[in-house]
């Protein structure tokens, strides 16, 4: 199958207890294997059924024709960068060039973390807040549903997800708690800076 469900960059409870394995077998086992099914099902025997994914979500977004292969397909991207936002003892002040990059760009950490923390608590619904990189500055945004700032130009560097079944189970609805415990805990600098120099 051309969409796969790549395997979790770490084990079901190395993330705990700030996400539990529980709320990581779900949304990796359950939801992001629907939208893999689903998207395979979408492209058998079309023209993107031998394209890579990204090449997918590029070539589907914005049409109105596409949708269910678009939603399915950035849906699937999606998840997987953002398993590798996360890591296991994570989280805290970054280091390395994305250190830098931030000071330059926000003024001081303290304000990423104001701003991304915004774009997270804000977003109206189900979505994600990212932070990416346009034209060599970087930028916080938020996209509702599956839409992605890798179809605008932008190469992501991190993302969060606030769909509530992130974190719905071991947060219930204190998406707050939940953005403080990813930026304090779990975000992984690491994955960002190897983005940014790949950038």
């Amino acid at each position: 199958m051309p969409i796969e469900l790549p395997s979790l960059p770490y084990a079901l409870d190395a993330l705990a207890p700030h996400i539990s394995a529980q709320t990581l077998s779900i949304h990796h086992g359950k939801h992001h294997q629907a939208y893999v099914t689903n998207g395979n099902k979408l492209i058998d025997g079309t023209e993107f059924a031998t394209m890579a994914l990204e090449a997918i979500v590029k070539a589907t977004a914005g049409k109105a024709d596409k949708a269910g292969i678009f939603n399915n397909a950035a849906q699937v991207w999606n998840h997987t960068f953002y398993w590798h936002s996360m890591k296991p003892a994570g989280g805290g002040k970054p280091g390395g060039a994305i250190a830098d990059k931030i000071a330059a760009d926000f003024g001081s950490y303290e304000k990423f973390v104001e701003l991304f923390s915004q774009a997270g608590a804000t977003q109206f619904g189900s979505g994600w807040a990212w932070l990416s990189l346009r034209a060599g500055k970087l930028e916080i945004g938020k996209t509702p549903n599956a839409e992605t700032p890798l179809t605008t130009g932008a190469v992501p560097l991190l993302t969060m997800d606030v769909w509530e079944h992130a974190y719905y189970l071991d947060f219930q609805n204190r998406r707050p708690d939940y953005i403080k415990t990813f930026l304090d805990k779990l975000v992984n600098w690491d994955f960002a800076n190897a983005n940014l120099a790949k950038a």
